[in-house]
């Protein structure tokens, strides 16, 4: 006869010291995207303006690269911001594993690391607010590539 035990986890309970730190956090990453986009749309302009007479491929496209670039930039920024709490709270052994754990909730990944059971809320309002600077940062990359697309270009010189 064989027997099998059910594994149970201890009783969770959302408490408000996590809605306090999630929310914080939130704001936190979203006032940090937000303020990033603002400088990226502010570049975009600035090299804009410096490259419109000419009309080829490669000076329409550098400033979508660079946006692109920047915009990665921001939000491992705000990672880090995630990272460094997790580790400050205890969560992690160190920053790297922290950060690793961060990157992946972040971007809904998912990883094979957990939160310990008292900040286990984090890890879906983490994903949360990812979900959200993407979707910022889509709406951003769309105006720019719609800019770009709208003037005539020259395609390799021809």
């Amino acid at each position: 006869m064989t027997t099998y035990f059910l594994q149970i986890e201890p009783v969770y309970v959302i408490s408000s010291e996590e809605v306090f730190w999630g929310a914080l956090l939130v704001a936190i990453t979203m006032a940090i995207h937000t303020f990033g986009m603002l400088l990226v749309l502010r570049i975009n302009e600035y090299l804009k303006s410096k490259l419109e007479e000419k009309t080829g491929f490669m000076p329409g496209l550098i400033p979508i690269m660079l946006a692109s670039c920047l915009i990665l930039l921001i939000h491992m920024i705000e990672v880090v911001i995630w990272a460094v709490f997790f580790y400050w709270k205890g969560a992690f052994p160190n920053v790297s594993i922290s950060y690793y754990f961060a990157l992946n909730e972040y971007t809904t990944v998912g990883s094979k690391f957990n939160l310990p059971i008292q900040l286990r809320l984090l890890e879906g309002i983490i994903s949360c607010a990812g979900l959200l600077a993407f979707a910022l940062s889509t709406g951003i990359l769309f105006r720019l590539a719609t800019s770009f697309l709208e003037k005539p270009r020259k395609f390799l010189g021809k």
